[in-house]
């Protein structure tokens, strides 16, 4: 499908579905828009008047026009009110137009969308990303596709010539976050460590990337070995593979940076096994924060900032064998700490622990981790809002300003250090989990044990990155999230 930016008018342009845009305080027409129904013997007033359609945001209403007309179906989407659109209300319009042109099965579709050529530039960047990711739909596991109508072939974005570098970025960037999404939903027995590794090495491959794979031999080596990251893999029959992919600029990097991703390809709970009814059968998306880490990857080697950065991903299964980790063991993470393993289901924060060591140790500016750590976050913040913890405040508020220009949701939770009483051992530095209560918080601090210096944020995405319905551009299933939000951050320190 391509995307283009024409300044052909509402007036001029033909093909199979016209999407027009209309604001909720500003319902009647004027303008091109008076002349369009003119011509079109008066179609869009009789579709508002016959939907009573109120241009709220993220409705939208749909009709025939005449078989003499150059438009065969004319699209109305609600923008809400002009006083709160924000960069998400574009995107998340352009989603519900392309979905209705897709349902109603349109092979070409213009889009003319009351924006302001003054507003800001990446507007066209979030139309281009919504309408590739409400039409993005994975049937590789399908004997026959389930979409066999006719396909979207072009979409023209009317008035909005000279735009083409950005539907490029948005093009680049959705390719990031359908990437996260084949691999979140894949299953394990197709995505593994040593899957996730190739596709690593696919990925710096095709966009001159560095790449270093370290086998457990090479773990074992780091620093005082990562016995917290390698006592998670021990039950596996599959090799872990910590997988480390670094993007530098041609010139001298403005900033160093690090993002961080869990990547349990897929979590048994080990000896505390996940019992039925626990969303066992969901564990496949354990590695959602690996997944966007590669999607990152793969969007910000294609739009090259004056950044460097690296992306880690501890990748490995938590399984059950005569060789797992026991409830009680012992474990010596890189930096020499030691952790009671008290709970053999909290493993997402020992492959972490042991990742941070390694990427503080490569003098990175910041370091930005992201998790399906806890259930505790999803009961705290809802299935739409990812938990933020972090030691700089000024990191944090690049984190969430990124996060606002996504339309993707975080909420900054307390560091309460007096919580950390809860996980002392008594024979070890620490235990991996502390009281029920907190959860998500104890989590952030124990990880915190594992950063000296370097600005640190963690992300909680347990939530948002797997919807079981549509919402806003995702469809059912894994959703990306929070890819847009990670390249939005690195782009914004360029």
């Amino acid at each position: 499908m391509q995307i283009r930016a024409t300044n052909t008018t509402v007036l001029d342009w033909t093909g199979d579905a016209l999407a027009i845009g209309i604001l909720e305080d500003a319902i009647e027409l004027t303008g091109e828009l008076a002349q369009l129904d003119e011509k079109l013997a008066g179609t869009i007033n009789e579709l508002i008047e016959e939907e009573e359609f109120k241009g709220k945001s993220g409705t939208t209403a749909v009709t025939r026009v005449g078989s003499k007309s150059p438009v065969r179906k004319v699209i109305l989407v609600g923008l809400g009110k002009a006083e709160e659109l924000k960069l998400d209300s574009w995107r998340t319009a352009a989603a519900a137009i392309a979905r209705v042109a897709k349902k109603e099965k349109s092979k070409t579709l213009g889009i003319s969308l009351p924006i302001n050529r003054e507003e800001p530039v990446h507007i066209p960047q979030a139309i281009t990303e919504g309408i590739l990711l409400a039409l993005h739909q994975d049937n590789r596991f399908k004997s026959e596709p389930e979409d066999k109508g006719a396909k979207l072939e072009s979409v023209d974005l009317l008035g909005l010539s000279g735009q083409d570098a950005e539907i490029s970025r948005g093009e680049q960037i959705a390719s990031g976050v359908i990437l996260a999404r084949e691999l979140v939903n894949a299953p394990a027995n197709e995505v593994t460590p040593v899957t996730m590794a190739e596709t690593a090495e696919q990925i710096a491959s095709e966009y001159g990337l560095a790449i270093e794979i370290l086998e457990s031999e090479d773990c074992e080596k780091f620093e005082q070995g990562m016995g917290a990251f390698l006592g998670v893999a021990k039950a596996s029959d599959l090799p872990p593979k910590f997988i480390h992919l670094t993007y530098k600029p041609e010139g001298t990097p403005k900033r160093k940076i690090a993002i961080v991703g869990k990547s349990l390809t897929f979590d048994s709970g080990g000896l505390n096994l996940k019992v039925s009814g626990s969303g066992i059968e969901t564990m496949k998306m354990d590695m959602g924060g690996g997944a966007a880490t590669l999607g990152a990857a793969k969007a910000i080697a294609q739009l090259k900032p004056d950044v460097e950065v690296h992306f880690i991903c501890a990748a490995t299964e938590n399984m059950i064998s005569g060789k797992a980790m026991h409830p009680g063991d012992i474990l010596k993470a890189a930096n020499g700490k030691t952790i009671e393993v008290n709970n053999t289901d909290a493993e997402g924060r020992l492959t972490l622990a042991d990742a941070l060591v390694f990427a503080e140790k490569l003098e990175v500016d910041a370091i930005v981790d992201l998790a399906t750590l806890t259930g505790a976050c999803i009961i705290a913040l809802g299935d739409d809002i990812a938990g933020l913890w972090s030691t700089d405040d000024s990191l944090a508020s690049q984190i969430k300003a990124a996060a606002e220009l996504a339309g993707e949701k975080f909420w900054q939770m307390p560091m309460e250090e007096k919580y950390f009483e809860g996980m002392k051992s008594q024979i070890a530095d620490m235990k991996n989990t502390g009281p029920r209560a907190g959860g998500s918080i104890t989590a952030a601090l124990f990880l915190k044990q594992f950063i000296k210096d370097t600005p640190w944020v963690h992300l909680d995405i347990a939530g948002p990155v797997w919807a079981d319905k549509e919402k806003g551009v995702n469809n059912s299933g894994a959703t990306g999230f929070p890819v847009r939000t990670l390249v939005n951050w690195v782009m914004s320190a360029a």
